[in-house]
């Protein structure tokens, strides 16, 4: 018999109404010749210092660095009984073989194997490895189980990050509180996303603005403008010259054909940064939402960070794009051209593919979503809608007319063929609208234009933008991307699946507040957050310890 072990009571349900488990009891279910169960997240909890010594329950500068070896493992507090009802599980005679049913990545990887070391089970472990919860998903990867062994670098990767943010968040904070007299939270990954925002405000603070002066020409049907300038008399002379010309010659005029493509697929960090510009929602709310939707059979895995789909599901591509489009009433008048070739890519898939909505979603109440999962699905939709789309075609117009002796330019653009923004806007009208601002009057080299009007234009260099979460996962994606040699994997501070939760302890733990209206909230950093990142050295604030 089998002992399928998922990481919440929720997927055990689903897997086990999919394989046929269908009989319930105190803890797992049984059927079909199975048993699942589930783990309630992290049973198993890396022991504090405190275990190892008694002396180190005490913080003092003179017990440091402290450097477990062997690392040793508790069991989380309150979580006692889930354990040892798996303990009993996985004990059972009639049990010949785990299947390791954890969420497919990283930390589903490390709950499950700390839980199997910890009851001291040697008996074989499968590994099921699949991006959706519908039951065809689940049974297909549950016909597809791979010998647990092959994922035991992933197994390897998951210790070296938790013993990591286990020896730099202990000897870090001790050391600093001990230093300085009050309690300081280090953290591998938290500080330098803490020292981010500081030094942020640190620029936007130092940001002296400077002045710049521009003179504009004023046509009946559009304008064009000169170059900037720092002296405003200069600016004021220049304006003065071209209202006494009262014409100006069109020097060029330059028509190109151009292309914008589709949007990828979202991965989770690009959704979060969507929902957070669209739709003011924070980092950890997106991923909440998605989660929801996952467990719910409504979109696949979240926590990825590919934006393509695998090789073989081209096939399933234009009847799923056809289902949404219909369901989620996506320009339904207008059927979306298919080119699923731009989103199937295995080579950049890593653990999990892009994140879309399944077939489940489509014939879904979704109006009995909660509004933040109504919204995000909507977003998935409309994405892969997107996704599959033709580009968006235009003709870009520069045209430079020459005045008083300078040069003046403006761009125009026509649109050609509106693509796939035609299912991106709220209407096809508003989308065509919106595509066709910014046309210029035809024009040719050698026309003399009567001026309607010179202006003069004031105006301030910015300083650089303050932090939202969309623009702080974008500075943890890319930190010391260009530190790394050509041809690794994975660049940046945390991963998809942790970003999150950092931001959301740097503002539990008072290191930084969020302010703003509904929509656009900006990081601001406390008293306590600069008073950190001003005693810790550079070398802990720094993305490359990570």
């Amino acid at each position: 018999m089998k002992l399928i072990i998922a990481e919440k009571p929720s997927v055990a349900k689903s897997i086990a109404s999919a394989l046929g488990a269908k009989s319930g009891a105190d803890g797992f279910y049984e059927g079909s010749g199975l048993l699942v169960s589930w783990c309630v997240g992290h049973l198993v909890s890396p022991m504090d210092a405190g275990g190892y010594d008694e002396r180190f329950k005490k913080w003092r500068y003179d017990d440091l660095p402290i450097l477990p070896e062997p690392f040793r493992y508790v069991l989380a507090p309150g979580k006692e009984d889930a354990f040892e009802n798996l303990r009993a599980l996985m004990n059972r005679s009639d049990v010949d073989t785990i299947v390791n049913a954890c969420d497919a990545g990283r930390e589903g990887e490390l709950i499950f194997r700390l839980v199997y070391e910890m009851t001291g089970c040697r008996k074989p472990v499968l590994r099921l490895w699949i991006s959706s919860m519908e039951d065809s998903a689940i049974r297909e990867g549950f016909q597809k189980l791979r010998p647990g062994t092959e994922y035991d670098a992933l197994y390897e990767a998951a210790l070296c990050r938790e013993r990591a943010d286990w020896i730099v968040g202990i000897n870090a904070t001790r050391l600093f509180s001990c230093l300085y007299g009050q309690t300081l939270n280090v953290g591998r990954v938290m500080t330098p996303t803490l020292a981010m925002v500081v030094m942020r405000d640190a620029a936007i603070r130092a940001f002296k603005p400077e002045p710049f002066y521009s003179a504009e020409l004023k046509f009946r049907d559009f304008q064009a403008g000169g170059e900037r300038m720092k002296e405003k008399v200069e600016e004021e002379k220049l304006v003065a010259e071209c209202c006494q010309a009262g014409s100006a010659i069109i020097t060029k005029v330059e028509r190109k054909e151009k292309s914008e493509k589709p949007p990828a697929l979202f991965d989770l960090t690009s959704l979060q940064r969507e929902a957070n510009r669209q739709l003011g929602f924070t980092a950890q709310q997106t991923l909440d939402y998605t989660q929801a939707l996952y467990e719910k059979k409504l979109v696949t895995y979240p926590r990825t960070d590919s934006r393509y789909l695998t090789d073989d599901m081209a096939p399933l591509v234009p009847e799923l794009v056809s289902a949404i489009q219909q369901s989620f009433q996506i320009q339904p008048d207008v059927p979306a051209p298919v080119n699923a070739a731009q989103v199937i890519n295995s080579k950049k898939v890593t653990d999990h593919h892009a994140i879309i909505p399944t077939k489940t979603a489509a014939s879904y109440d979704i109006s009995s979503l909660p509004s933040g999962e109504q919204a995000i699905l909507t977003m998935l939709a409309v994405r892969l809608i997107c996704a599959v789309g033709t580009p968006c075609r235009y003709a870009e117009t520069i045209v430079e007319a020459e005045c008083a002796g300078q040069k003046f330019r403006t761009k125009g653009k026509t649109v050609t063929d509106i693509g796939w923004r035609r299912y991106a806007g709220k209407s096809r009208e508003d989308a065509e609208k919106n595509a066709e601002a910014g046309e210029l009057p035809e024009l040719s080299e050698g026309m003399t234009l009567e001026l309607a009007g010179v202006d003069l234009k004031e105006g301030k260099t910015s300083p650089p933008k303050r932090f939202t979460e969309d623009l702080l996962l974008s500075a943890m994606e890319s930190a010391s991307s260009d530190e790394f040699p050509a041809g690794v994997e994975r660049k940046g501070i945390g991963t998809p699946a942790t970003r999150a939760a950092i931001i959301e302890k740097l503002v539990q733990k008072g290191f930084i507040e969020r302010k703003g209206d509904k929509k656009t909230k900006y990081l601001f950093f406390t008293d306590k957050g600069n008073a950190l990142v001003t005693v810790v050295p550079e070398q802990i604030q720094s993305p490359s310890m990570t």
